[in-house]
């Protein structure tokens, strides 16, 4: 099982992330989860008021914030790749978070990626008990205390 991990960068800030390492934290997380065919995801990293705008246009909230995932929920085509969405990442976020902390900032695109990947894999935390549970195998995936393993 491979994960094709589509990255790109419009966010002013640059250097805060690996793909390769995100690629293979993709990897463990799907292999993990059960996902045994060929997946791809695309990610995007960019500031503020680009995921302001998204939130807004999708989930009707005219603020920026994080995370965002967009899923595919389309029949999969036998042989080819199964595709299972789009995660958006906010680096402006992520560095006021933790300004002046490279590591902590790269802690957080972990988490945020895992985050919106286990929504793309169905993942829901609209109740306490869903969001324990995420919370739980956020953990257990990056392999952090839990209460490292749930953002703001």
């Amino acid at each position: 099982m491979a994960v094709s991990l589509m990255v790109r960068n419009t966010s002013t800030r640059k250097r805060l992330f690996r793909s390769d390492a995100l690629r293979r934290l993709a990897e463990r997380i799907c292999e993990s989860e059960g996902v045994r065919e060929e997946a791809e995801i695309s990610l995007l990293f960019c500031d503020d008021d680009e995921i302001a705008e998204l939130n807004r246009q999708y989930r009707r909230k005219n603020k920026p914030t994080d995370v965002l995932s967009f899923a595919q929920n389309h029949t999969p085509i036998p042989g080819a790749a199964r595709l299972l969405g789009d995660i958006v990442i906010s680096l402006e976020t992520v560095e006021a978070r933790f300004p002046q902390s490279a590591e902590k900032m790269r802690a957080e695109i972990r988490l945020l990626f895992c985050h919106g990947l286990l929504h793309l894999l169905g993942y829901t935390h609209d109740k306490p008990a869903e969001e324990k549970r995420m919370a739980a195998r956020q953990a257990q995936l990056l392999g952090v205390p839990s209460e490292q393993a749930w953002g703001e």
